[in-house]
């Protein structure tokens, strides 16, 4: 079983896992070992700011910025994704 990602979490990624622009498909993708995550804008905004450092909270602040949107809201969505990612093993809490 994964982490909890909570608010305080400081998200990176895993080790075996790199964030790049892929040329073929003109999009951000995250490569794992025999996996491959085509990202859309929002997931890129959001992983781009993995690994700096900054926690959940902080990188929904940020986005709430940059889109314009309360970051509570954003809050919530970015905590779904992360979760999600660190259930498959993509993303780990640097607390941890």
């Amino acid at each position: 079983m994964s982490p909890q990602i909570n608010a305080d979490s400081r998200p990176a990624l895993a080790t075996h896992v790199r964030l790049q622009h892929d040329g073929v498909r003109q999009q951000w993708v995250v490569q794992a070992p025999e996996r491959l995550f085509v990202l859309d804008d929002v997931a890129h905004a959001v992983l781009s700011r993995c690994g700096n450092g900054l926690t959940v909270a902080e990188i929904a602040d940020q986005l709430g910025i940059e889109f314009d949107a309360p970051a509570d809201e954003i809050r919530g969505d970015v905590l779904e994704l992360l979760q999600d990612l660190a259930d498959k093993g993509i993303v780990h809490d640097q607390r941890a």
